[in-house]
């Protein structure tokens, strides 16, 4: 296997695309948590503990989901079932990852450091969440919601003034969970059968993705106390109704899974970071 391909099944095994969903959280935290103009090794040193935490979190998450994903034939091809990969490997990979995010956590600040551990107890608790709870959607969401809650303690190391990063949190855990029930529907009948949980194996896809587009309703309604708590500025309401807007459109186009999961919600986030630039500048 050439360096290419090798290459190429790592960033597949740990889904690298994904940092779209996450990355402008981040850093949408950090700004929210900015006393002062950072230096770039801080802004760089986010960015590293985020990748190695992007790392860890889908490692984990594959590995402990392998033999359930050998049982299902849409996952029966990824690295782990398929054998492309080997167990050891996948735990390389996180190895690489979890130097990347203590290392990373270690040189931002003693604070960082010491709270580095709990983002994973959650990224170990929520893959197994599906074999006991429909809940399980809400540790995906709580997931994604330590990379904004990571920002801000990166570039403010302390729980002062926190409740903007605490809107912000509770907008991604919503979001994230609304989005996971979309995605989920690719595996109604496998996880009815399969007896895992799921708002769709458990409800139905129709009720399913009304709670879905209820959460998004919700997400909203928390990016608006962010909005008005923190932004207030003119200049900034086009990116919150644009928000909103994705957040209904992903609702209106749920069948579509790649458009609605993958796609409107890389730009949502993105949309989301520039409301919150625009409300640092003009603020």
């Amino acid at each position: 296997m050439n360096l290419n391909n090798t290459l190429k099944k790592y960033l597949n095994f740990i889904k690298i695309e994904h940092t779209l969903f996450t990355l402008p959280l981040i850093y949408s935290g950090f700004i929210v948590g900015m006393r002062e103009t950072p230096s770039m090794l801080l802004v760089a040193l986010v960015l590293l503990s985020a990748t190695g935490a992007r790392i860890i979190a889908f490692a984990l998450n594959r590995i402990i989901d392998r033999r359930i994903d050998a049982r299902n034939p849409r996952t029966l091809i990824r690295e782990l079932p398929s054998g492309k990969m080997s167990l050891n490997e996948a735990y390389a990979v996180m190895a690489v990852g979890a130097i990347l995010y203590f290392g990373a956590a270690y040189f931002i600040s003693s604070f960082c450091l010491l709270i580095s551990p709990i983002p994973l107890i959650i990224f170990i608790v929520y893959p197994y969440m599906k074999r006991f709870t429909v809940l399980a959607h809400f540790g995906v969401g709580l997931g994604m919601s330590m990379a904004p809650l990571g920002g801000y303690f990166a570039a403010s190391p302390s729980f002062e003034n926190i409740i903007p990063a605490v809107f912000l949190c509770l907008f991604t855990i919503f979001w994230g969970a609304g989005f996971d029930i979309i995605y989920a529907t690719l595996d109604e009948e496998f996880d009815k059968k399969e007896r895992l949980y799921s708002f769709v194996s458990r409800f139905g896809k129709e009720k399913a993705l009304f709670w879905s587009s209820v959460f998004h309703v919700v997400a909203f309604g928390w990016l608006a106390c962010l909005f008005f708590a923190t932004i207030r500025t003119w200049y900034a309401v086009p990116f919150l109704t644009l928000s909103g807007f994705l957040l209904w459109f992903e609702q209106r186009k749920a069948s579509d899974v790649e458009l609605a999961f993958f796609k409107v919600n890389a730009g949502l986030g993105f949309v989301v970071f520039a409301m919150i630039v625009t409300g640092a500048i003009f603020h």
